[in-house]
């Protein structure tokens, strides 16, 4: 199970949290202490809260269904990328698109006019167009798959998000609330838990803390995938073993039929002919005495 120990959260500096006047009274069960007017994270609460995260995020990868990583902070946009990429999840890291889940289909439209445009590449029709013309259609493309580009296998919405940020994200977890969609958040001090399903009480501004947190949630949706596919082998396995049994007990049953068969019909042919030919030689026999006997005394 993806974990983190009490002393990898504190080497990646998780602990520290915002300045005391900038808190927010909600989470006052996630803070430990203060020091130098800023507030300590608890975190004892922040590892009990990360396994809780990381073993339901680990059963949505199980069950086949896609977790949407949302980071568009700079100093978390390289970091979402480079482990979430890893487990083909899908992710955004650069401005969040209004109405990206709550108007799910207009996104849709604007991914495939993306894949419309690599085909239009590959034809003539392109070749046709004029240098300018040609410019135009690749800076909408570039466009496009900055937008883009890593939601393009997302067919569908999304069962879970994980943002870094919710106050900057503040869009993005209001559409998921809004679509009943959970959502699993880094939570700093100035920030609302109440509004997250799964809030992890950490460092949402530090690069070492955030990229210890996406490494823990991004290894569980890894055992999860992994889970699956064994199990789906599993599976496999188990319908080709009973497979060839059947087919063995058919045909062996086939050829104890074939041979059957074949033992009554031979031997009742050899035996019926002579027996004909015996009852039919004393008749004969009989006849041909008979009709000389006749003869004789028609002579006579």
């Amino acid at each position: 199970m993806a974990r983190a120990t009490f002393n990898e959260l504190l080497e990646a500096g998780v602990h520290f949290g915002h300045l005391k006047r900038k808190w927010n009274p909600n989470m006052a069960p996630y803070i430990f202490m203060e020091r130098n007017g800023i507030h300590i994270i608890d975190l004892y609460k922040t590892a009990a809260k990360l396994e809780e995260a990381a073993a339901a995020a680990k059963q949505i990868a199980k069950s086949g269904k896609k977790i949407l990583f949302v980071a568009t902070k700079k100093q978390a946009k390289d970091i979402v990328a480079k482990h979430v990429s890893k487990v083909n999840m899908p992710y955004v890291t650069e401005r969040w698109p209004g109405g990206m889940l709550t108007n799910f289909a207009t996104i849709r439209k604007a991914v495939r006019k993306m894949s419309s445009i690599d085909k239009m590449m590959t034809t003539k029709t392109y070749l046709n167009l004029s240098k300018r013309e040609r410019l135009q259609v690749q800076r909408e493309r570039a466009k496009l798959e900055k937008q883009l580009g890593s939601i393009a296998d997302l067919n569908r919405l999304p069962s879970a998000i994980f943002v870094v940020d919710i106050l900057k994200e503040h869009i993005a977890v209001a559409e998921a609330r809004k679509l009943n969609i959970p959502t699993f958040a880094m939570v700093d001090t100035n920030s609302d838990p109440t509004k997250v399903d799964f809030p992890i009480p950490a460092n949402d501004d530090a690069s070492k803390s955030i990229d210890l947190i996406v490494k823990v949630m991004t290894k569980a949706v890894e055992e999860g995938l992994t889970e699956r596919k064994l199990e789906k082998d599993k599976k496999q396995e188990h319908k080709e073993k009973k497979a060839p049994a059947v087919k063995v007990a058919k045909s062996d049953t086939d050829k104890g039929n074939e041979v059957k068969v074949d033992v009554k019909t031979e031997p009742a042919k050899e035996t019926e002919a002579p027996k004909e030919e015996v009852k039919e030689a004393p008749k004969a026999k009989k006849t041909v005495a008979k009709a000389t006997k006749k003869t004789e005394e028609e002579s006579k």
